[in-house]
């Protein structure tokens, strides 16, 4: 952090949205702990840590644009427990509440890279992404950030906390996922019986 300043926090936070094991929960607060030191401002990393985030997302919102609705219906099309019918249902959801899903996504772990894929996938202008990107982000990153800063050299005890939360997230989804792919094994058993008959 003192060798890269604000500018390497903010690529430490554009390679996070890339490489998720890359914990934005460890390099923001590290971040607001050098701000404190004098390394650089508060609004120095602040500004940095955001413009990181944007960068990030905006490669990811490239990456789905450049996949395009059409190529994932064809993928979707071949795996297995997956119907092209809830390809659909997620876009139209997508539609409705992508906004919402991009701002507050950004303040979700795991969430936060992945919800720049099907923001550029269903085409959300980019002046729109971007301005809710850089407010999501602004947000979290403010919490760190300033959390770092005040804790001092006890900027690690945000760690657990942090990592509990994500732990949180993940249960939460690998419960849904479990759910909704039981679900569907059983649809699609139920479905081939009547077939059968």
């Amino acid at each position: 952090m003192d060798r890269l300043g604000g500018l390497g926090a903010g690529l430490a936070i554009a390679l996070e949205n890339f490489f998720p094991p890359l914990p934005s929960e460890v390099i923001l607060p590290l971040a607001g702990f050098a701000a404190g030191l004098g390394s650089f401002t508060l609004v120095s990393a602040l500004f940095w840590t955001t413009l990181g985030s944007l960068l990030g997302a905006l490669g990811l919102y490239g990456l789905g644009r450049a996949v395009g609705e059409e190529r994932i219906r064809r993928i979707v099309d071949r795996m297995p427990l997956v119907d092209v019918a809830d390809l659909d249902r997620t876009a139209a959801w997508f539609h409705r509440h992508g906004g919402k899903s991009v701002f507050l996504g950004r303040m979700i772990p795991l969430f936060r890279s992945l919800v720049s894929i099907p923001a550029g996938v269903t085409r959300m202008p980019l002046w729109r992404f971007a301005i809710l990107t850089a407010g999501g982000s602004l947000i979290w990153n403010t919490v760190f950030v300033l959390a770092g800063y005040h804790l001092g050299q006890n900027w690690t005890r945000i760690e657990p906390y942090a990592s509990g939360f994500q732990r949180i997230v993940i249960a939460v989804v690998v419960v849904a996922v479990g759910v909704l792919v039981v679900r569907r094994f059983l649809r699609r058993r139920a479905q081939s019986r009547d077939l059968e008959r």
